[in-house]
């Protein structure tokens, strides 16, 4: 089953707790702490697989969690990093965060991709030692790993996208003209998944080309199966709009030609604007008069006009030498931009769940819904800092360091940020 959109729940793994040890030694008296620091937990990664053409693997599991970091132990020894999660996706997969709908990755070059990172090790007790604490009895837990829903979308990465109402003859072109054996038969909806062919021009000259199945009057509204593959055309830089000039099917192809341009105008108003060459097929069912009657009518309209019998390859190679030509004027497929994570407003953090723990005059603050805004923040910009002070005011984090009894001078360890409190 093709499957292009899914939606699963991925958690990195947190981070390895900091150890509490003391350095022990025949004849070393007071050794001092000397606990480590805890391991990094697993990121989440995701890699384009070209063996992998659909997200169905998906619809049967939907949570990913990484492995946590190990621990610290004693002799300032470091726990170790755990390994992180790989998920292999099609190439042209799209993943989008599910609360806010902002693209945080585009699955379709060869590099892996971190979209969730891992918690950093919490610190041993060696990093808390100071001429006035001289054996610190805590030590920092490790961060937890980021965690949120994400949608997959599937945008297949074609350079030419066939489109036209269904028999008119896309599968029969891309049969006639690549490897790719799509399903042919006499009736509406044969193809049900979108078909990609490699069209071998000549030894170092290929592209890719698309069979988008379903498209009837309606289908950027969601009828027949074109609203479900219309989103596989958008990546294309070259659209071939098929024809059945003969209007075998009892349909006027001047009227087809209307009905398809505007149903991929409704679905994405870019789409009415890309380029086109329109291939007239099956012209062996109809007199050379109507034919040239709908040349006319195309050629008014700006486009490239290519009557063709797929069925027999008539006339094919001239589209496709077409193709090759405006394919090396256009600009490369298009890849989506991974949008940054907007700061939430401070009203939204009015109520979050603090817990605030005195250490040895450390002050350990927790608030898992902070620690996502504190991975936004950046400390050397003064805006940046203006909105992290409104946020652990607005909160509530100053009131419960008050309840704790802090006093100014005192130090305050946010996750892996420490700042000294002034009143």
């Amino acid at each position: 089953m093709f499957v292009d959109t899914a939606k699963i729940f991925i958690k990195a793994g947190d981070g390895g707790d900091g150890a509490v040890a003391f350095h022990r030694e025949k004849y070393v008296a007071s050794g001092g702490p000397d606990g480590g620091d805890g391991g990094r937990g697993g990121n989440i990664v995701f890699v384009a697989d070209d063996n992998l053409s659909t997200l169905a693997d998906f619809r049967y599991k939907r949570k990913y969690v990484a492995q946590k970091g190990e621990n610290g132990r004693g002799s300032r020894c470091n726990g170790k990093k755990a390994e992180d999660l790989v998920i292999r996706v099609p190439r042209g997969t799209l993943i989008r965060e599910v609360s806010s709908g902002r693209i945080i990755a585009d699955i379709s070059d060869k590099e892996p991709v971190i979209v969730a990172k891992g918690g950093k090790g919490g610190w041993g007790n060696t990093h808390f030692a100071t001429p006035t604490r001289q054996t610190p009895r805590f030590a920092k837990p490790g961060q937890p790993g980021e965690e949120f829903e994400v949608k997959l979308e599937l945008k297949l990465l074609a350079d030419v996208g066939i489109v036209g109402f269904p028999n008119v003859g896309k599968s029969t072109l891309i049969s006639v003209v690549s490897e790719a054996k799509p399903i042919i038969a006499n009736y509406h909806f044969t193809t049900i998944t979108p078909i990609l062919g490699v069209v071998r021009m000549g030894p170092d000259s290929s592209f890719v080309m698309a069979d988008i199945p379903g498209l009837i009057e309606g289908a950027g509204d969601g009828l027949g199966l074109g609203h479900q593959f219309l989103r596989h055309v958008e990546r294309c830089r070259l659209l071939v709009h098929m024809v059945d000039v003969s209007g075998s099917e009892g349909r006027n192809p001047k009227e087809d030609f209307r009905i398809i341009n505007e149903e991929l105008k409704k679905f994405n108003p870019e789409l009415a604007e890309r380029p086109m060459i329109v291939a007239a097929n099956k012209c062996d069912l109809t007199d050379d008069e109507v034919v040239e009657d709908f040349r006319k009518f195309i050629e008014e309209q700006g486009y490239k006009f290519f009557p063709i019998m797929a069925a027999i390859s008539y006339e094919v190679e001239p589209l496709l030498k077409e193709i090759q030509e405006q394919l090396s004027k256009l600009p490369p497929v298009v890849r989506y931009e991974a949008e940054p994570a907007l700061l939430p407003d401070i009203d939204e953090l009015n109520e979050v769940d603090i817990k605030v723990v005195n250490k040895g005059g450390v002050f350990f603050v927790e608030a898992d819904r902070l620690l996502r805004v504190l991975r936004m923040i950046d400390f050397n910009d003064t805006d940046s800092l203006q909105y992290f002070q409104k946020v652990l005011e607005s909160s509530g984090v100053i009131d419960e360091l008050k309840k704790a009894g802090i006093h100014d001078g005192d130090t305050v360890s946010l996750y892996d940020f420490e700042f000294e409190y002034m009143e």
